[in-house]
């Protein structure tokens, strides 16, 4: 990307806007200085440019609305590299904020739509290594900023219990086509409760890993402090499985640790769970809008972790009523420094950039703003208020009060191997209108996050594991463990599994096949 010289009236606006004191007299001469000054850009990007990645050719169909089952597919695809591996013969939806290089990625806005990446995202070559095949990219909300599944510029994606209702999000393609069926498995991301949300809304298996431990590199970033990708899965094993391919270091992140011991989270999951101490977290029920059956199924489960040799009590974590309000924070000021006005990288990091996707992004929205979603408007205006005020420091507050609240977590995990309480304080909700006013279009987007936030700014990891229908609707129970101790938490979720069963694919969606 060339960068042309600046004139001297281009200058001197900045001069103003800044209010910088700069003289007439004195700016030519600082206009000579910034044009050798920003000749190293060009120097920097022809030397960027020889070594550039090149997209492959893969071929890809955006699949008509009848053909599309729930809305799920942004586009579809055939890539497989290798036929062997533990993935071999499985096919994976990937979330369409995740790189495939050479397939269209909108991330569900009008403000990426028709950028093509040129390189696989970590994960992606991960997934294609083990034998997968990648069956398409399936459609996630405006730049994610939802844990609804109607704000993405392709289409509402429709619940498989319900195709009124929510399938939940921002990874809602993801949990449509996983809860039916039609695909194996799918990549999810989380930033406060993406994974889990869709997972609980759709009746899946949804694991978001302790932070850090699965690469974000080739993702559509948030805020790099909560950004998490995971499986999304029909049963507990199949999440370990794709775990234990997309897990570990791979260089490009600053998110991940210089090192990571990677268990066999597969076999771990038939270890005896015999004396494991589960505590149910009393500030996890009793939401202002807990459905109370939501909390009762969730309670009922009880009797299954002791038949299955779990010792249950209950357990108080005042602080994690106040993990929503250092989330707000947190992911607000963050993403309107990182996603918004840093392009979705920002800057002052190590690591692997995409210079492509920041350009063409970063370009794009600010053609037109007026295209961001109802959530990204909301976040960009609450945002740049608090920063313009507040000058980052309630986002230094929040960082700071962060290792309180994981404290708090931590304290409560020394007497407990896992905690547990409902994933969502209540189930899938109706889908708002086309026209529906913009409060109605805020409220379905936000009003299911008491729970999952917290888990994102602390990174510990939760798996959000189905216990049932209430009313033909699934009801997800959420299981959180110390942070890099992501084998309880599955071996956990697997115990409550075999002993309640995974759902089957509802009626509904068996028939869309």
């Amino acid at each position: 990307m060339h960068l042309d010289p600046p004139d001297d009236a281009t200058l001197a606006q900045i001069a103003a806007d800044t209010e910088l004191g700069i003289t007439p007299a004195d700016l030519p001469v600082y206009a000579a200085a910034a044009e050798g000054l920003l000749a190293s850009w060009n120097t920097v990007a022809g030397l960027y440019a020889d070594t550039a990645p090149t997209p492959p050719e893969r071929s890809w169909t955006k699949p008509a609305a009848a053909e599309n089952p729930f809305g799920g597919w942004y586009v579809q695809t055939e890539i497989q590299e290798t036929t062997t591996g533990p993935l071999a013969g499985v096919r994976v939806a990937i979330k369409d904020n995740v790189s495939v290089a050479g397939v269209p990625m909108m991330n569900g806005s009008h403000t990426v739509d028709g950028f093509v990446p040129s390189e696989d995202a970590t994960v992606v070559r991960r997934l294609l290594s083990a034998g997968a095949t990648i069956a398409g990219k399936s459609v996630c909300e405006d730049l994610c900023f939802s844990g609804g599944s109607h704000t993405t510029k392709s289409g509402v994606v429709r619940n498989p219990w319900d195709e009124t209702r929510s399938a939940g999000g921002s990874s809602s393609g993801s949990g449509a086509l996983v809860g039916g069926g039609e695909v194996d498995m799918a990549l999810g991301g989380d930033q406060g409760g993406s994974i889990r949300i869709p997972a609980a809304y759709c009746g899946a298996v949804g694991h978001k890993p302790t932070h850090g431990l699965v690469p974000y590199t080739g993702a559509f970033p948030i805020e790099a402090t909560i950004d998490h990708l995971g499986p999304i899965t029909r049963s507990v094993r199949d999440a370990a499985l794709m775990l234990s391919v997309i897990a570990g270091v791979d260089g490009g992140d600053p998110r991940q640790p210089t090192t990571i011991d990677i268990p066999d989270y597969v076999g771990a999951l038939d270890l005896s769970v015999d004396g494991l101490r589960i505590g149910y977290l009393r500030e996890g029920f009793g939401h202002a809008n807990s459905e109370p059956e939501v909390d009762d199924a969730v309670r009922r489960a009880a009797d299954a972790f002791r038949d299955a040799g779990m010792a249950v009590s209950e357990v108080s974590v005042p602080w994690h009523l106040h993990g929503p309000a250092i989330w707000d924070v947190i992911s607000v000021e963050g993403a309107t420094w990182q996603m918004v006005d840093g392009n979705a990288y920002g800057l002052n990091w190590k690591g692997h950039y995409d210079p492509e996707l920041i350009a063409y992004y970063g370009k794009k929205w600010r053609t037109d703003p007026s295209r961001f979603s109802e959530t990204v408007k909301l976040v960009t205006l609450a945002g740049r208020y608090a920063l313009a005020n507040g000058y980052g420091s309630h986002y230094a507050m929040a960082r700071n009060l962060e290792n309180r609240l994981a404290a708090a977590y931590d304290a409560a995990l020394d007497d407990h191997d896992v905690l547990v309480m409902p994933t969502l304080p209540l189930r899938a909700t109706p889908l708002p209108a086309a026209d529906a006013p913009v409060a109605d279009v805020l409220g379905r987007a936000l009003e299911m996050l008491p729970n999952t936030t917290p888990f994102d700014v602390t990174g510990h990891p939760a798996c959000s594991v189905p216990v049932g229908l209430v009313d033909a609707l699934p009801v997800g129970l959420m299981i959180v463990g110390k942070r890099f101790d992501d084998t309880t938490v599955l071996r956990v979720a697997h115990a409550i599994e075999k002993q309640i069963g995974t759902l089957p694919v509802p009626t509904a969606a068996r028939s869309h096949a």
